[in-house]
């Protein structure tokens, strides 16, 4: 594919680890719509199922979209807490295309396993330890074994998707190890990014606000098309996003030359949108995470001077 104006990653390799749904699945779309290659991954695939247990979402669906959007998408089953089968998709994708451009670590998983409202010592340690694998183990085991590859030209990028920023995960966030899953990526684009930059790469971490997932609708009893029937249960629902936002905000940030000014950062899909110019599926802008802020800050903000 030639690069123009509209594909500004043509010729570009991207991996998106954790890519069956939601901001993983939007973010290889999104990336593909502007040109890239996608090799996307993932537990579920067609024919089997991770313990998540949602046979519906596979990463060979998610490669389809990304043709539909105009990329290449490729997709490859992979856990990534086997460093064995990690070890293989990046000889594969080196076989294939000798280089590696951009690497999305959206591995996570864990929601089954979050205890709310629980002190530290009263969960089970399995169920705490399994979110930290899912979360953080993935996430290193991914980076350690393509970074090698992506640094072989200057100018990769390495996003860390998370829940949250180091600006608005001051306070402890809903679960002794929920915590950890979630900050951990912060602090790895952080350290990431001093040891990248000096080889002219680029790590950065990303959260979308209230998102509304595939799981985050079923959970609720909604659908994209009715969600906001659910502001009437959760009043953050109005300032709710679609996985397509920040999936947007990642393909603006791989396209723009100038990315290396957010090295280390984290950074939200409002911050993204007003950054870059680009709204949500549905022409909004939603800034949940600003909203937020406000709030703690003692004000009472207007959800629609935030959407």
């Amino acid at each position: 594919m030639t690069q123009t104006p509209n594909t500004p990653l043509a010729g570009q390799v991207a991996l998106v680890a954790g890519a069956t749904r939601g901001a993983g699945r939007a973010i290889a779309v999104q990336l593909g719509a502007v040109g890239a290659t996608v090799y996307v991954t993932g537990r579920t695939a067609r024919g089997k199922v991770s313990e998540m247990g949602r046979a519906g979402e596979t990463i060979e669906e998610t490669a389809e979209l990304v043709d539909a959007a105009g990329g290449q998408g490729i997709a490859v089953p992979t856990d990534h807490m086997e460093a064995d089968q990690v070890r293989e998709l990046v000889a594969r994708i080196d076989r294939e295309q000798g280089r590696l451009d951009i690497l999305v670590n959206d591995v996570w998983g864990g929601n089954a396993y979050l205890d709310f409202d629980t002190r530290m010592w009263d969960v089970d340690l399995d169920r705490g330890l399994r979110m930290l694998d899912l979360g953080v183990r993935t996430h290193i085991v991914t980076s350690s074994i393509a970074l090698p590859l992506l640094v072989r030209r200057p100018g990769g990028l390495v996003v860390e998707v998370t829940d949250g920023t180091a600006r608005t995960n001051r306070e402890p966030r809903e679960n002794f190890y929920y915590d950890l899953a979630k900050n951990a990526p912060i602090r790895m684009a952080r350290l990431l990014g001093d040891e990248l930059m000096v080889l002219g790469c680029t790590a950065v971490a990303v959260t979308p606000g209230f998102l509304r997932s595939e799981e985050m609708l079923d959970h609720f009893g909604l659908t994209e098309e009715n969600w906001r029937e659910g502001t009437q249960a959760q009043p953050h629902w109005s300032l709710s996003e679609s996985p397509v936002y920040l999936g947007r905000g990642v393909a603006a940030l791989a396209a723009d030359p100038g990315r290396h000014r957010f090295n280390g950062q984290s950074l939200d899909s409002g911050e993204l949108a007003q950054e870059y110019g680009f709204t949500d599926s549905d022409g909004s802008r939603p800034d949940v995470w600003g909203f937020i802020l406000a709030e703690k800050a003692g004000g009472e903000p207007d959800p629609k001077d935030y959407r």
